[in-house]
């Protein structure tokens, strides 16, 4: 019970919100309340101190202090492409000629290996984006009818609140209703109270003058007898 939550409000049910007297009184509610709370606590501090370079590899590092410095970024280098020979001043080094072939090798290579790509591209894609338009049609009706589960969960628990709320406010109308006719009967109870108490007094008062005037009737008449 101790760390239930009891909120005081029956929206469907309590109207008057939108009158400006009421929005007004809950502004100013809501603005004593903004001057009178001072945080003094760092709500964040079960967290455990920030670190912000938790997820910075080698490559992000070096690029952060780049920037700081105001270097320029450093351009791709297309060396690994061009299919040039040795310079002049190596052209009867063996070894550069030998490097040469290598390289234009590996650029005969690559070239084959994107041909090959390009096969399989003209014989597989068009099946291969098929079946991937498929898988994303399969996740977007997936995720629809989770969205539509979940609408269909939400106006089920607002119909349930409605219904709950419409029969404790029947109930809360019938107990108002039953403790005015209570406190309405206990006045009217005070009234006659009050009525009776009245009549008591002057009947007090009038027992006690039609005693004292017995009494002097008696005296009178003693006094005559004698």
């Amino acid at each position: 019970m101790a760390n239930e939550i009891l909120i005081d409000a029956l929206p469907y049910i309590d109207s008057g919100y939108e009158e400006p007297e009421v929005k007004q009184m809950v502004f100013s509610l809501i603005e004593e309340e903004c001057r009178r709370y001072k945080p003094t606590k760092n709500y964040l501090e079960v967290f455990g101190p920030n670190n912000l370079h938790a997820f910075e590899t080698e490559i992000l590092k070096n690029e952060f202090q780049r920037m700081e410095q105001r270097q320029p970024m450093e351009m791709l280098s297309m060396k690994r492409y061009e299919l040039l020979p040795p310079p002049s001043g190596k052209q009867s080094d063996v070894s550069a000629w030998l490097e040469s072939v290598e390289n234009s090798q590996a650029q005969l290579e690559h070239q084959i290996s994107r041909i090959v790509n390009l096969d399989l591209l003209s014989d597989y894609g068009a099946n291969s984006w098929k079946k991937y338009n498929i898988t994303v049609k399969s996740m977007i009706d997936q995720a629809e009818k989770q969205i539509e589960d979940l609408k269909k969960n939400i106006q089920s628990v607002n119909l349930s609140r409605k219904h709950e709320q419409t029969a404790a406010g029947s109930k809360l109308d019938n107990l108002e209703k039953k403790w005015i006719g209570l406190v309405s009967k206990n006045y009217e109870i005070e009234c006659a109270i009050v009525e009776l108490e009245k009549e008591l007094v002057e009947l007090k008062k009038k027992k006690i003058t039609d005693e004292q005037a017995e009494d002097n009737e008696n005296i009178e008449k003693n006094q005559n007898d004698d």
